[in-house]
Parts: C-alpha cells; structure tokens; sequence
C-alpha cells in the first residue's frame, strides 16, 4: 500500500467483497504491538461495509463519508467493485487548485 500510494483496499473472499481495510487498520495494529507479518488481514478489516454507487453526486459521498465517520468509500456496480471514492478525491474536486467539477454551494466553500 505505501509503495503504490493507496490507503484503502478492497478484500475480496473468493468472489464476494468480504470488507475493506485501510491505512488506519494497519496503524491500530502495529500501535497495538501485533506482528504485522503474523497478523491475519481479516482480523483487521471493517467487512460492515457503505457502498456507493457510480452515480451518487460527490455530495451524497462526502454526507455518507462524514455520517459513517471513515474516509474510503467503496463504489458498486451490478455487484461488482468499481473503484473506491476518499475523501482526498472529494476535496481535491472541491477546491479551487484541483477543481473539476462545481463546488456546491451547501459546502460552505467561497
């Protein structure tokens, strides 16, 4: 995860999304003195999982994001994983430097 920039990974168990385990869930172990290299994944990883779907506006991700309290939010379609939304990729669209899309105006931002 560190060598490629990514802070959140789908876990799959055989075809089914068995969860999603993050950047956070690593920290919390190795702050718990557990052997990362003895340490199972699925001991480690959030499977009460939100999905989004492709077409949710970046609005309704972010209100999911802040009401569910995590920061990757996985994105479904036809039961299949697509890719995963962060909050970075929300803020990056957001503001002025990364701007691709309209800032609404019930962000507050202006």
């Amino acid at each position: 995860m560190a060598t490629r920039h990514i802070g959140a990974l789908p876990i799959l168990d055989g075809d089914r999304l068995a969860g999603i385990i993050t950047e956070r869930d690593i920290l919390t172990s190795l702050g718990a003195g557990e052997d990362p290299d003895a340490e199972l994944v699925s001991r480690h990883l959030t499977s009460d999982v939100v999905y989004a779907a492709p077409d949710w506006s970046l609005e309704e991700a972010a209100a999911a994001m802040v009401r569910g309290g995590f920061r990757h939010l996985i994105v479904v379609e036809r039961g299949e994983t697509v890719g995963i939304l962060s909050v970075r990729d929300v803020v990056r669209c957001w503001t002025d430097d990364g701007a691709i899309c309209p800032v609404p105006a019930s962000a507050g931002v202006g």
